[in-house]
């Protein structure tokens, strides 16, 4: 005999779950990530620009999922730190440039205990979390695909 379950209890919510799960890892990173003097939006914005540096501001917003409004004024702040320097682009003026500074690129090494620590934190090994971060990679290109099915541009 099937069982019937309630769809609509929250904690069979897949976004509820998705939700919580990513308010547990920022309170997470937070202790982590104090020493380095880093929020955890500036953390992913250095983690961008440590694997390609020179991005353009809307090429950085495509990689994060920040919209303009948001990623602007922390990049301000991050140029501010000293952490990275924005400059126009010589072919079209209009394109902000975003490159690491000497400091920016120091942050890298001292930040590489934060995954370990990360996953120690969780009580998952590497090959777990490397798996779990695959399987939400995929969810999240067929949910934006998805959505670019439902609602074209």
């Amino acid at each position: 005999m099937t069982r019937s379950l309630d769809w609509l209890q929250l904690d069979r919510q897949l976004c509820f779950a998705l939700y919580s799960a990513s308010l547990a890892m920022t309170k997470i990173y937070k202790p982590l990530l104090e020493p380095l003097g880093l929020t955890y939006p500036q953390y992913l914005v250095l983690l961008a620009l440590w694997e390609r540096d020179g991005l353009a501001v809307n090429e950085l917003g495509e990689r994060l999922f920040l919209d303009s409004g948001t990623l602007t004024p922390l990049l301000k702040r991050m140029e501010a730190a000293g952490w990275l320097q924005r400059s126009r682009g010589a072919a079209d003026e209009r394109r902000v440039i975003v490159t690491l500074t000497p400091e920016g690129r120091a942050l890298r090494r001292r930040a590489q205990a934060v995954p370990k620590a990360l996953a120690e934190i969780a009580g998952c090994t590497a090959d777990e979390l490397i798996s779990l971060t695959e399987r939400l990679q995929q969810l999240r290109t067929q949910l934006l695909d998805a959505r670019s099915l439902t609602h074209p541009a």
